[in-house]
């Protein structure tokens, strides 16, 4: 079990730093190590820790127990490079056990349910083709969603009637050539890594997936990649009203509009689409979900999925300059949760942190260390592992001028040691020796 790092820093000019029985129970409550399983179809089935291309964490807010939960599918429905990745964020007394639930039957149902194109070695190749493919997902997952709210009725184990979860899950998905099925075709694109990869992206309330890509001038820019479903959404509320709910915001609470039955003030639900939450299905609240795509090319580097106790108090621009900041891909989610609670404590102090649940996917491995030549030639890190730029204290600029986080964060050194003997893996044999010669340069940072 790594040990849990510390996230005591400076965040607007105030620090903060956890006290010992925070860190303990963290720590007892998560374990490092990965977890994994072999799923329907020899899917490896990940529900923590990272693998070559995903990075995941999850931490308990100040409201109770954790109640989201999260799962990486490789290989998805026995598709070589096919990923399924799903956040869930579960609410009402049960939320953690129905969202739990879901993370465990979506992905198994879905992979079950879908069918992969087999197209004939030869013949053209169609924009149809691809065009089917999609609306196949669309059509399953929209499929696997309405039958898993229907299992939930008559699941025992669950009391799900004002209980319920989001769900955020794509599939990146590599569509193989007409040409040559088992192989990336050298015709289909002049990049041959991007030929035909794309995603499919099913929402289901108000987590949120987003993409951090470079735009013309090779600056990383977020772009939404889902819709945050909520009863402020126009349509949203003209549904759930047309159905007899109600939408309105509290007092205490009013820029929040909330879900309510119709003749009782119950449950106040602040998203409009849900699994479970069965009180409000005769009301307008619907567990269809929207679903997206996209088609990668050379500019896309990863996807951040993440519940809103992340978006509430990040922007995207901050999201995807703090997951491409990280040194080492395998803890890029664990440092967005913890910016996240940082957050958190700085603008909302009298207000209870949120659970936090984070999946990054990379599209791109990040380029192995020098393997040989003098240490004069390699460039020697701190250690710190995000790699932060120096700020502009008035403008909090970048030198090209992109901003980073629109705050004053001054990252403390002993935390990044503790990061990184948190979640440190084998050193390779240069590593060894550059801690050897320059430990006091190094003191337990690695090189990826």
């Amino acid at each position: 079990m790594g040990a849990c790092c510390s996230t005591e820093c400076t965040y607007k000019g105030r620090r903060h730093g956890n006290d010992e029985s925070e860190e303990r129970e963290e720590a007892e409550a998560h374990n490092d190590n990965n977890v994994t399983s072999i799923g329907h179809n020899g899917a490896i089935i990940r529900l923590q820790g990272a693998s070559s291309y995903t990075s995941m964490y999850t931490r308990k807010g100040k409201k109770g127990i954790n109640q989201d939960a999260m799962t990486v599918w490789e290989n998805f429905t026995g598709e070589k490079s096919t990923f399924f990745c799903g956040v869930f964020d579960g609410h009402g007394p049960s939320g953690h056990k129905v969202a739990r639930h879901v993370s465990e039957a979506l992905p198994l149902k879905l992979s079950t349910m879908h069918q992969p194109q087999h197209r004939p070695r030869h013949g053209a190749k169609k924009e149809s083709d691809k065009d089917n493919c999609h609306k196949q997902w669309e059509a399953d997952f929209i499929k696997s969603f309405q039958e898993l709210d229907e299992d939930l009725t008559t699941e025992n184990s669950l009391d799900s009637y004002c209980s319920g979860s989001t769900a955020v899950t794509l599939v990146k998905q590599v569509c193989r050539c007409l040409y040559h099925p088992k192989d990336l075709c050298m015709y289909c694109s002049r990049n041959k890594y991007f030929q035909d990869h794309h995603l499919i992206i099913a929402n289901l309330g108000d987590s949120r997936a987003i993409l951090g890509t470079r735009d013309n001038k090779n600056q990383l820019i977020p772009v939404q990649l889902t819709v945050d479903l909520k009863p402020s959404i126009q349509s949203e509320a003209q549904r759930i009203e047309k159905n007899g709910g109600r939408v309105f915001a509290m007092e205490e609470e009013p820029n929040v509009l909330r879900v309510w039955m119709r003749d009782q003030d119950c449950p106040g639900l602040a998203m409009s689409r849900a699994l479970g939450d069965f009180c409000l299905k005769d009301h307008g609240l619907i567990s269809t979900p929207q679903v997206f795509y996209r088609t990668l090319t050379p500019k896309d580097e990863f996807v951040v999925m993440a519940t809103d106790g992340v978006w509430d108090v990040l922007s995207n621009n901050e999201v995807v300059q703090i997951v491409a900041s990280v040194k080492r891909q395998s803890i890029a989610a664990k440092v967005l949760v913890y910016y996240a609670v940082q957050a958190w404590r700085t603008k909302y102090p009298g207000s209870k942190v949120d659970d936090c649940a984070v999946i990054c996917l990379f599209f791109k491995k990040r380029a192995p260390p020098p393997t040989h030549g003098a240490m004069s030639e390699i460039s020697v890190q701190t250690t710190s592992q995000l790699d932060l730029p120096e700020t502009d204290p008035k403008g909090k600029k970048t030198e090209e001028g992109e901003t980073v986080i629109n705050s004053d964060i001054t990252v403390d050194r002993k935390t990044l040691e503790e990061v990184n003997r948190a979640n440190a893996y084998k050193r390779s044999r240069l590593g060894s020796m550059s801690r050897h010669k320059t430990s006091a340069d190094y003191d337990g940072g690695t090189y990826s």
